[in-house]
């Protein structure tokens, strides 16, 4: 099972409150295991695990048990990923609603119950509407409801619109600070529910529309969402779970497939069966990821050929060489000089 992930773009906005509460960067990233250069790229996956250290870390040194619920009223989602922006451009919450129901795993991939893989869904029960989060054990870190159902309940009051929740029910305990949720959400809460979840305040606000929508920007981010599922689904494979272990390491040289494997919690033959199961094997794994790491360090980084063969575990140059000319039919450095002329 892969482990649970957030879009670093999360993890980067909450290290920043912190720090703006007092925290220090560098101390949040040695305690959370989370290198900041991580986090320069807001499409990058955290490990859900070392969000969580990260969220007790930043409370402690901020000295704010209530960060999640602030870190949801300050920031939207618009502002830590590119689904945030593709919602804004939708013309309606319906089609913001299926869309988040879509590429919702892009914000934040964890287990849920839902049979569909949806975290937040739409009940009609008791005659009112309800959004429901289907997290598996919410209660193991209740600060992600907190975040999450502050800044759902944030939306309409930022766009200066009537308040959409009517009413909000969490599964944990009341915390000490049960008082800030009565100021931030501006709603009745009710603790030890059944169910994590928002009472909307209107069963028409589907139809709602949004002040600014756009088609085109829609379709840009859009592309850009299905671009970046696709990579996620794939990194839920063996091969891609393989790929993300051995890319840290590419630079050292011909992977350890055993290594591999125990990180994997697998015997050497199962991940030799299940690489098999997917068509393929772990040397071409490796092979196929040198390929692509090295035409990315060539053209997209203009490093040298020389760089780019350190980089991806050839302890010759001359080696990269033969390497690179079977994966491409043309030598590196001219391709490399293909594709600065291209740049320029």
């Amino acid at each position: 099972m892969p482990e649970p992930t957030i879009a670093a773009g999360f993890a980067r906005a909450l290290m920043e409150l912190a720090a703006a509460k007092g925290a220090d960067r560098k101390d949040l990233a040695a305690r959370s295991g989370i290198a900041l250069a991580e986090l320069e790229d807001q499409d990058n996956r955290i490990a859900f695990a070392k969000y969580k250290v990260l969220m007790r870390a930043a409370q402690e040194r901020t000295g704010d048990p209530a960060l999640a619920l602030h870190f949801g009223e300050a920031h939207g989602t618009a502002e830590m990923s590119i689904i945030g922006l593709m919602l804004q451009a939708c013309e309606t919450y319906a089609e913001a609603f299926e869309q988040l129901s879509r590429f919702g795993q892009l914000i934040v991939d964890v287990p849920v119950n839902d049979p569909q893989g949806r975290r937040l869904v739409l009940e009609r029960i008791g005659g009112k509407v309800w959004m429901i989060d289907t997290r598996k054990d919410p209660n193991d870190f209740p600060e992600l409801t907190e975040s999450s159902f502050a800044r759902m309940a944030g939306v309409s009051r930022r766009g200066g619109r009537a308040a959409l929740v009517a009413e909000i029910h969490v599964t944990h305990d009341p915390p000490a600070y049960r008082d800030e949720y009565s100021r931030v959400f501006a709603a009745p809460v009710i603790f030890g529910s059944e169910r994590n979840a928002l009472l909307m305040a209107d069963e028409r606000f589907l139809e709602t529309r949004f002040p600014n929508p756009s088609r085109y920007a829609f379709g840009v981010f859009s592309e850009k969402a299905e671009a970046l599922l696709k990579s996620l689904e794939g990194a839920k494979s063996v091969r891609g779970r393989v790929e993300g272990l051995l890319l840290p390491s590419l630079h050292k040289g011909d992977p350890d497939l055993d290594a591999i494997a125990a990180k994997l919690a697998m015997s050497r033959q199962t991940l030799y069966r299940n690489l098999k199961a997917e068509g393929t094997s772990f040397a071409a794994v490796v092979d196929d990821l040198r390929h692509r790491m090295a035409v990315d360090y060539l053209r997209g980084r203009r490093l040298s050929v020389n760089e780019a063969a350190y980089l991806t575990g050839f302890s010759e140059p001359s080696a990269f060489s033969r390497a690179f000319k079977r994966w491409t039919g043309t030598p590196p450095r001219q391709f490399r000089g293909s594709a600065q002329a291209d740049n320029a």
